[in-house]
């Protein structure tokens, strides 16, 4: 499209008499417009109206109306400015022609001549604005666009975060940190509700001595096959961390006594069987197992998560005294 210091003008008009006073008083108030004609509606549509800055067209056409260039030129430029100048003064006209995508109508009528280069003006300046507004949408859209993918990447680096902040790097299960708020949470809601709480304390028996046999890398090994292990026995509502080293914990809603020695049981063999199908050197890593403790919050009467903690150390320590590889149960009286 040119621009607008020297619009490009096509009109469309089949009398050569009134096509020639319109071209004179145009090229009068618009000296640098470039301005064709044609006669009828296929000549019309056959020039490059992407090269149009604004078309003058008649409502009666040899082979066929106004209407119809219309629609074929708007078809194939949406944003072509199209005003009839039509001798037909019919009001469902002109609101037909407006409705389909005219931007006026001009009826050839007392001094239209006069008024002609004004209106020519206004709508060059109308699909300027418009031109320049789509163009502002566009750019709007595209920052828009470019902002949601910014937040998109950033909600997802924030949430890796999170999660590498929760979660232990070597085993995937809950850090200390994590797991610590969780139970604090789940205990408040247990208390809330007046429903158990239990926990479950393991240690690796046997776990130093593999370490100082096989290495580090085995004994990262084994620690995953440990938290594979709890994933494998949790349920969806209980949380399994990492307490340090080769401690972990499992945090069971709602589990009295028996549910939590159940699931110590679970972690239990699916960590042995684990275990026995992982590590090739067998002979060196048969011996590690499990020792649990287990504390529920109603049975141990504790008050606050870390005496829950404590108690469930506590039956852990003497599952450990009593010859490892096996599951305690914390009550107040074999503490005392």
């Amino acid at each position: 499209m040119s621009p607008t210091d020297t619009p490009s003008i096509l009109i469309v008009e089949d009398d050569p008499d009134t096509a020639e006073l319109i071209l004179e008083t145009l090229s009068d108030h618009l000296p640098t417009a470039r301005i064709a004609h044609a006669d009828r509606v296929e000549a019309a549509l056959a020039h490059d109206l992407d090269d149009l800055d604004i078309v003058l067209s008649d409502m009666n056409l040899p082979d066929g109306t106004g209407l119809d260039f219309l629609d074929g030129a708007l078809q194939a430029r949406p944003s072509l400015p199209i005003v009839f100048v039509t001798g037909e003064g019919v009001l469902e006209h002109a609101i037909e022609a407006i409705r389909r995508g005219a931007y006026d109508y001009v009826v050839k009528a007392g001094d239209y001549l006069f008024t002609l280069p004004v209106i020519v003006e206004k709508n060059l300046a109308q699909s300027t604005l418009k031109a320049e507004n789509e163009a502002l949408r566009e750019r709007l859209e595209l920052t828009l666009a470019e902002v949601r993918v910014k937040n998109e990447q950033l909600e997802s680096a924030v949430q890796k975060l999170e999660t590498m902040a929760a979660t232990d790097p070597l085993t995937g299960l809950a850090n200390r940190r994590s797991l610590g708020m969780s139970l604090e949470r789940r205990f408040a809601d247990s208390q809330r509700r007046d429903r158990d709480l239990a926990l479950v304390m393991i240690d690796l028996d046997g776990f130093k001595q593999l370490n100082d046999t096989l290495g580090h890398q085995d004994g990262d090994r084994v620690l995953q096959l440990a938290a594979e292990a709890l994933q494998t026995a949790c349920r969806k509502s209980d949380v399994a961390g990492r307490f340090g080293g080769d401690e972990f914990v499992l945090v069971l809603p709602d589990a009295g006594v028996e549910e939590a020695q159940d699931a110590a049981e679970r972690v239990a063999a699916a960590f042995a069987e684990l275990i026995d199908g992982h590590l090739a050197r067998r002979e060196a890593c048969c011996g590690v197992t499990m020792s649990q403790g287990v504390a529920t919050r109603l049975h141990s009467g504790a008050a606050t998560p870390e005496e829950l903690i404590a108690h469930a150390d506590h039956a852990l320590y003497r599952a450990k005294a009593a010859g490892k590889q096996r599951t305690m149960v914390y009550s107040p009286s074999a503490q005392a």
